[in-house]
């Protein structure tokens, strides 16, 4: 009797050894046909968090219930945004802002980052104060570039490339891919000598080859650069370099950023469970940096299909934007400039 409670006792501690073993398995993407990580499927990075953290927050991660109340607050924001405009209220008064999209139109996602479960305050994790380590001279050029692409009006060529419908706004084509206030959805498709990356916003595919081990001639500056990718175990690492001087200023609030034709940025995809890839990446700048500096971030799952975004060169808002610039100057009014010092 006594050693049957004992073989029975030991099965019941085998039993638990062996559960515990599986749930501290860790994840293991599936394969497509080629015998890679599958990466295929659509993915969203929308989020409240941004590249750099705001100055609010004193460090990478939150509280779930800090987390929770902040996102309350800009769910309570947004729903203000986004009440029907009084018919009654007549224009807006002469040079005043009327303002832009009804919050309807905008989807910067609801929720802050999570990776590891823990809330993050910004993507950036290097340098530890999550700010952007600009040189003296990167941070001049950054302004430079900003002031003039607000306030440039004489051809289209000054227009950030937003505006005329070339690549995404802010950095959302990449690399690096940052969100912005909406558009923020991704497909990835797999071969076995490539992935292709489709970005939702101005539909920009990038191209990623798994056959070369050298980068394009220096002369050959494609949009987005060119990227070279290889699996390191189930992680996807691509390199790209060769980026065209054209994108160097990626204009979105505290998601803004400035890269020399010079720079290397260097993206792991890793998949971490049925519906999160762990995006992390590097920009290697020294140019304009102090420094490498480094991120991560959540791309989520998000039903598809991604549907096209019908921007092109011949944006009638572009037309707009530069006759109204003609018209004042007709009329001997000068076009306020804004400041951009602080940002």
């Amino acid at each position: 009797m006594r050693m049957t409670k004992g073989l029975a006792l030991a099965a019941v501690f085998a039993a638990a050894i062996s559960v515990t073993a599986v749930q501290a398995a860790p994840y293991q993407a599936p394969r497509n046909g080629f015998g890679q990580p599958d990466l295929q499927g659509v993915w969203t990075n929308a989020s409240l968090t941004s590249l750099q953290r705001p100055a609010m927050f004193k460090s990478l991660t939150l509280t779930d219930a800090e987390a929770a109340a902040l996102e309350k607050r800009r769910a309570a924001a947004r729903a203000q945004q986004d009440k029907p405009t009084d018919p009654n209220s007549g224009a807006p008064p002469a040079a005043a802002d009327p303002g832009g999209y009804n919050a309807s139109w905008t989807d910067p996602g609801v929720s802050l980052g999570r990776i590891d479960g823990q809330v993050r305050t910004s993507w950036i994790v290097d340098p530890v104060d999550g700010r952007l380590p600009y040189t003296t001279a990167g941070h001049a050029a950054y302004i430079a570039a900003l002031s003039k692409a607000r306030n440039s009006w004489d051809g289209p060529e000054n227009r950030p490339l937003g505006e005329r419908c070339i690549l995404g706004f802010g950095s959302t084509a990449g690399p690096p891919m940052l969100n912005v206030l909406y558009n923020n959805n991704y497909q990835i498709v797999q071969s076995k000598d490539a992935v292709v990356i489709l970005v939702e916003m101005n539909h920009d595919a990038r191209i990623i080859r798994l056959t070369d081990k050298k980068h394009l001639p220096n002369f050959m500056r494609p949009w987005m650069g060119d990227s070279i990718g290889w699996w390191d175990g189930d992680t996807l690492v691509v390199e790209t370099t060769n980026f065209n001087p054209g994108e160097s200023l990626r204009p979105y609030f505290d998601n803004s950023i400035l890269l020399s034709p010079g720079a290397k940025v260097t993206e792991r995809f890793t998949r971490v469970s049925p519906t999160q890839i762990l995006y992390r990446f590097q920009v290697d700048d020294p140019a304009t940096y102090s420094q490498v500096w480094k991120a991560e971030m959540p791309f989520n799952a998000a039903k598809g299909p991604v549907y096209e975004y019908a921007c092109h060169e011949g944006n009638y808002a572009l037309p707009g934007i530069l006759a109204g610039a003609r018209k004042a100057e007709k009329e001997g009014r000068k076009i306020e400039a804004v400041d951009v010092s602080g940002r």
